[in-house]
């Protein structure tokens, strides 16, 4: 009963087409040219390498594709427990036609040689989001991204602004704000029209989210212009011992909130990320969550932002039931997708049940993929529908009597339904 349950509600919300409200898709390049470029994801690389491949073997500048890949596949045996690995499996089964069950050295090449033939096809990006039923996929967008060349109705624009929180202490950063705004940084007040005309800018082009990932001990507060000028004073005149950095990082990130309530964009919060953890490893493979992190440090925040809606997401599944409280509590808060290391079905299982018992069905953004190329979307988003119609059927049809329509009303909700409300579709 329980299976067949499952597999019911699974294949209904299968059918559902979809929006992804946070990728790294490059709007002029979204989908693969080879399995290479599959297997560069960092989940990957990382994974090869911490099973004992060597760094050099896959950062070499010096080889194709083709060796790229010859070499990944030979390493990944070892990785073939993992989650991750079944994507690639899943993706090369729905994608390229492959009827195995395992990519080895003894048929790589054949998988190689369809991924090649298909994805160089005119129409292959566009069979791909029809495959994996996207209807919109968010981007995370530069602040000087000119934003040109694409459909932003398809792709859709996201203001990411690390760099301009923590980045502006740094010459080559302000002097890309003057070219994307024509406005040099001397005063606190130079920043309010910086900003301005970004957000004009970005939500001209149908922008729907501000986002950013911030480091364990970040805490948001509000900085007078008076602490923000002497900040940039020290910064400009080459002074600057921490402290200024620290300040006008305070400064810019409350302004952009500021800015996200004038233009009621939501602020996407990616919570707990501690940077540059491992040295030696591969690229995109060296950062790692931080368990001294909690929600109570965006306290000041979340009150004095009433009218912002804040998406938040965090690492770990450690920190997830601090999240189901905050967006339990605060109006404001929404919880928002499974995000990296959580984002396997033994950790997404627990919290996604943690949210659907705790948290209002209108305040839960179920999943995104988080990917850099258009083929991830269909197995990462399989992998959280099964795990939603486990938790539906399970929880809430068997142990709680639900018919399986209502349950269904439910995952519907909360995998697209609160995605266009809160994003404004």
């Amino acid at each position: 009963m329980s299976l067949e349950l499952r597999q019911r509600i699974f294949e209904q919300l299968d059918a559902m087409w979809l929006i992804d409200p946070h990728t790294h898709i490059d709007p002029h390049r979204p989908a693969a040219k080879t399995l290479a470029d599959i297997l560069g994801y960092h989940y990957y690389t990382e994974l090869a390498h911490s099973a004992g491949m060597p760094r050099e073997q896959i950062e070499d500048p010096d080889i194709g594709p083709r060796e790229k890949t010859a070499r990944l596949i030979a390493h990944l045996g070892p990785v073939e427990n993992t989650v991750q690995y079944s994507w690639l499996v899943e993706m090369a089964q729905s994608l390229l036609g492959f009827d195995g069950d395992r990519i080895t050295l003894d048929n790589w090449e054949g998988v190689y040689d369809a991924s090649e033939s298909l994805m160089s096809s005119e129409t292959w990006e566009q069979d791909v989001l029809r495959r994996s039923r996207l209807r919109r996929v968010f981007l995370t967008s530069d602040f000087d991204d000119l934003l040109e060349g694409f459909d932003t109705q398809l792709y859709v624009p996201c203001l990411r602004t690390d760099e301009l929180v923590f980045g502006l202490a740094d010459s080559a950063v302000r002097g890309r704000l003057e070219g994307a705004t024509g406005v040099s940084l001397h005063a606190p007040a130079d920043l309010r029209s910086a900003l301005g005309t970004l957000f004009e800018h970005f939500t001209s082009r149908n922008a729907r989210a501000v986002a950013i990932s911030l480091p364990p001990d970040f805490t948001p507060e509000r900085i007078s212009a008076g602490e923000a000028a002497r900040a940039l004073e020290g910064i400009l005149r080459g002074r600057d011992d921490g402290d200024s950095r620290r300040v006008w990082s305070l400064y810019v990130f409350w302004t952009i909130a500021e800015f996200c309530a004038e233009f009621g964009l939501p602020f996407d919060l990616m919570i707990g990320v501690n940077r540059g953890v491992y040295e030696a490893g591969v690229f995109q493979g060296q950062d790692l969550y931080d368990s001294r992190v909690s929600l109570i440090q965006y306290r000041e925040l979340f009150n004095t932002f009433p009218q912002v809606t804040f998406p938040v997401s965090v690492l770990a599944s450690v920190t997830n039931q601090e999240l189901t409280s905050y967006a339990w509590i605060f109006p404001n808060v929404v919880t928002h997708g499974h995000w990296w290391y959580s984002n396997v079905p033994a950790f997404l299982e627990g919290d996604l049940a943690a949210r659907l018992e705790t948290v209002p069905a209108t305040k839960q953004i179920g999943y995104y993929s988080d990917m850099y190329k258009l083929e991830f979307a269909l197995p990462k988003f399989a992998m959280y529908k099964r795990a939603l119609a486990k938790v539906l059927g399970e929880r809430f049809v068997i142990d709680r009597g639900w018919s399986e329509q209502r349950a269904l009303k439910l995952g519907r909700q909360v995998l697209r339904g609160n995605v266009d409300a809160i994003f404004g579709f």
